[in-house]
C-alpha cells in the first residue's frame, strides 16, 4: 500500500522544503495557508475555513469512524537561523512545517482509499506559547479567544465529532528513530511586573527604590525554592526578562518578568505556581517595591493512548528494529495537544531525520526519507488499519477516560 507514497516522494519533499523556508509566527501563518491550500486545490481536495485567522481543515470520506490527523502551522521566534523570517525572527526550528508536509501528503494519498469513514485533517495555528502581547491584542479584539489554536477549536467546538486523533512531531536531533507513549508537561504562564521608584542613578539614588534589585530578589529566591522540589513531579520554572528598566541613567521604574512554570503533575503545578507568587510578592515588599502577577493557563499535560499506540508501533517495525524506537519518555515539552487529549484518543508520536536541537537555530532536515517519508507511510497505513477494521476504533474509544468536563476546563481556562 505505501509503495503509493514513494511515487511522487520528491513532490513531497518539496512540499515540506518550501514550508521550511516560509516561516511565520502563530496566527500570522498566512503565506503557509496559501501553500497547503494550493496544494490541496491541486489535487481535487477543498478546504474548510475553521476561523481563528488561520484554522483549516479538510477531509476524505464519509461517515464513521471519524479520524481527526492534526498538523501545527507556526514557528518559533530563533534568531541566527538560515531561514529565519527577518521581520520577526520566526523559523520552524520545531519542526511544524514537516508536520504539514506529511500530513497533507498522507491525505491526498489517502483521498481514493478511504471505503468506509472519514479522515480529517486539522491545520492549527498558534501552538508555540509566544508572542504574547500579540495574541493577548487578538483576544481583546475579539479575533481568538485563547492563546492557543488547538484550545480555540476545542472550545469552539471542532473537535467534537472525531473519534480519535493522531499528531506526531520531530525529536530534534536523536539516536533513536521513532518515539511512542512520551509524556507532556502542563505549565501556567505568567507575567510578573516589579515596581519601583525611578530617581537619578548617579544623583539620588536613595531616593529611588530599584525595581530590577527586586527582580534580582525574586529570581534567588526561586533559585532556592528549586532544591525542595519533589524529582516525580518534574518541575522546570523558565523565563525571560523583557523589560529591565527605563533608561541606564536611573533607578528603574519597572521591570517585567515573563515565565513558565511547568510540572508533568497537575497539583504540583498549582502548588509551585503559588510559590513563585509569594515570593515574587515578599521579595518586592522586602524592599519597598511591589509586584503585580498575571497568570494565564498554558497548556494541559499529554495523556497518550497506548491503544492507538500499539497501532502505529507495528508500523514503525516496518522501518526499524523495536530499540530503536524510544518508549514512555519523560519530556518536559508541552503543546495544546495535551489539551485534546484530556478529552479525546490522542497520540503523538515522535520521528527522527533531523540534526541540531529543537528551538535551536542549527536544527535542519538531514534525512528527507525519515524526516518526511517513513512518517507519512506510518499515518497512512495506520489509519487504513483504523479503518478497515472499525472495532479497533470502539475499543480505543471504550479505553479511553476523559480526564475532566468541558464545564471544568473552560473553568479552568478563566
Amino acid at each position: 500500500m505505501t509503495n503509493l507514497l514513494d511515487k511522487k516522494k520528491e513532490e513531497l519533499f518539496a512540499l515540506g522544503d518550501e514550508l521550511f523556508r516560509n516561516p511565520e509566527l502563530g496566527y500570522k501563518e498566512f503565506e503557509t495557508k496559501k501553500i497547503l491550500t494550493e496544494y490541496f486545490e491541486k489535487n481535487g481536495l477543498k478546504v474548510e475555513e475553521l476561523g481563528y485567522r488561520t484554522a483549516f481543515r479538510v477531509s476524505v470520506g464519509s461517515g464513521r469512524p471519524y479520524i481527526g490527523l492534526v498538523a501545527e502551522l507556526d514557528a518559533i521566534p530563533t534568531l541566527g537561523h538560515p531561514f529565519e523570517n527577518k521581520k520577526d525572527h520566526a523559523a520552524h526550528s520545531c519542526g511544524h512545517s514537516t508536520q504539514c508536509a506529511i500530513m497533507a501528503y498522507t491525505l491526498v494519498h489517502l483521498k481514493d482509499k478511504v471505503k468506509n469513514g472519514t479522515v480529517t485533517l486539522y491545520f492549527t495555528p498558534g501552538e508555540e506559547f509566544t508572542d504574547v502581547l500579540f495574541r493577548k491584542q487578538l483576544i481583546k479584539n475579539g479575533e481568538i479567544n485563547y492563546i492557543g489554536g488547538k484550545v480555540n477549536l476545542l472550545t469552539g467546538g471542532c473537535f467534537d465529532r472525531e473519534d480519535l486523533f493522531i499528531h506526531l512531531h520531530t525529536m530534534g536531533q536523536t539516536p533513536y528513530h521513532f518515539s511512542l507513549n512520551s509524556s507532556l508537561a502542563g505549565f501556567v504562564y505568567k507575567e510578573i511586573a516589579f515596581h519601583g521608584k525611578a530617581s537619578h542613578a548617579a544623583v539620588a539614588p536613595h531616593n529611588g527604590v530599584n525595581a530590577l534589585n527586586a527582580f534580582v530578589l525574586f529570581d534567588n529566591a526561586v533559585n532556592m525554592l528549586r532544591e525542595t522540589f519533589q524529582e516525580e513531579d518534574h518541575i522546570r520554572i523558565h523565563g525571560i526578562l523583557r523589560e529591565g528598566g527605563q533608561t541606564v541613567n536611573s533607578i528603574p521604574e519597572r521591570t517585567v518578568y515573563e515565565c513558565y512554570v511547568r510540572s508533568l503533575d497537575q497539583e504540583a503545578l498549582k502548588k509551585v505556581a503559588k510559590q513563585v507568587d509569594d515570593a515574587a510578592r515578599y521579595c518586592a515588599k522586602a524592599i519597598g517595591a511591589s509586584a503585580t502577577i498575571k497568570t494565564t493557563p498554558g497548556y494541559l499535560p499529554m495523556h497518550q493512548s497506548r491503544e492507538i499506540n500499539d497501532v502505529i508501533r507495528k508500523q514503525m517495525l516496518k522501518y526499524c528494529k523495536p530499540n530503536e524506537i524510544y518508549e514512555d519518555e519523560i519530556s518536559m515539552a508541552a503543546g495544546d495537544i495535551g489539551d485534546l487529549s484530556c478529552f479525546k484518543p490522542t497520540v503523538q508520536f515522535g520521528y527522527s531525520g533531523f540534526g541540531g536541537n529543537c528551538h535551536g537555530k542549527d536544527l535542519c532536515i538531514l534525512d528527507h526519507e525519515r524526516a518526511y517519508l517513513e512518517p507519512a507511510k506510518i499515518v497512512y497505513d495506520t489509519v487504513l488499519d483504523l479503518l478497515n477494521d472499525p472495532q479497533q476504533v470502539k475499543k480505543i474509544k471504550k479505553a479511553f477516560k476523559p480526564s475532566m468536563t468541558k464545564e471544568e476546563y473552560l473553568a479552568y481556562l478563566k
